[in-house]
């Protein structure tokens, strides 16, 4: 199999804390030195969340603005994507970082339990997500929680609501949500390959599905993600180093299953992005 494999490094999230793991970067400067070292290991993409000095999440655009002027300046090409997740903020404060125009945006189009919450995506807030998004030229990248939220996505890109090339990532093993379950990634797939056979797809797995989900997608010839945000460990008894380390993972199960890791450029291409400024 020949075609490129875009990894994608998910550097902190909001909820890990350097309790967790002393790795998980916390400041800008801390995030974009991680972002860096990914970056060289073989990540194409940044998945960016933002926290207070103390790690408490926040959606604060200026902090966006820095991380995202930080990594364009230390990792030439690599694709932006700035979260709007509903654990960093409420309603509309959620996007108010897309004037900035990053490459591409986080966006879920639907709600689903969460380990000890409802995950909220009203249908006005996701409609106002999405129109921000193609105001300021921003890709959306879906987060898929459920097959429900593939079927939606699907329809709002072929109803011209969604900016850009349709983009869905599975993610699979959040507690309460879907399971990191084979027989559902290979229908996910299936369902994308039917419905959606233009599109490109990716898939996370949260925790110890993290090595797995990866290899179900890079074998089955998707994109896939990594990073700390959705796991601190390389095993039960050992802690993720770095971004770097988890990267480096997905490298080697590219180079198992024959698969080239997409550079910034090829990233770009197979999304559908703009050139790098």
């Amino acid at each position: 199999m020949s075609k490129p494999c875009i990894i994608c490094v998910a550097i902190t999230g909001s909820v890990p804390q350097k309790s967790d793991n002393p790795a998980v970067p916390i400041t800008v400067a801390e995030q974009v030195e991680s972002t860096h070292a990914a970056f060289e290991a073989g990540a194409s993409i940044a998945h960016c969340h933002v926290r207070m000095e103390d790690g408490t999440p926040t959606s604060d655009p200026d902090r966006f603005a820095r991380l995202k002027e930080g990594i364009e300046a230390h990792c030439p090409g690599m694709i932006v994507q700035l979260s709007t997740g509903g654990r960093s903020g409420a309603g509309q404060a959620r996007g108010g970082m897309l004037p900035l125009r990053p490459d591409m945006a986080s966006l879920s189009v639907g709600s689903n339990n969460f380990p000890t919450r409802v995950y909220e995506n009203p249908p006005d807030l996701v409609a106002w997500l999405a129109g921000e998004m193609r105001t300021h030229e921003v890709v959306p990248e879906i987060e898929a929680f459920d097959l429900s939220h593939i079927l939606q996505a699907i329809r709002m890109h072929e109803a011209g609501e969604l900016y850009g090339p349709l983009y869905v990532q599975f993610v699979m093993g959040v507690k309460n949500a879907m399971p990191a379950d084979k027989a559902v990634f290979d229908y996910y797939v299936k369902t994308m390959q039917d419905r959606a056979p233009e599109a490109e797809w990716c898939a996370a797995g949260i925790g110890a599905n993290q090595i797995v989900v990866n290899e179900w997608a890079i074998a089955a010839g998707g994109h896939t993600r990594t990073g700390l945000e959705d796991n601190v460990r390389l095993d039960r008894d050992t802690l993720a180093p770095s971004n770097a380390a988890l990267v480096e993972r997905a490298v080697a199960l590219c180079e198992t299953y024959e698969r080239p890791v997409a550079s910034p450029a090829e990233a770009r291409a197979l999304l559908g992005l703009r050139a790098a400024a």
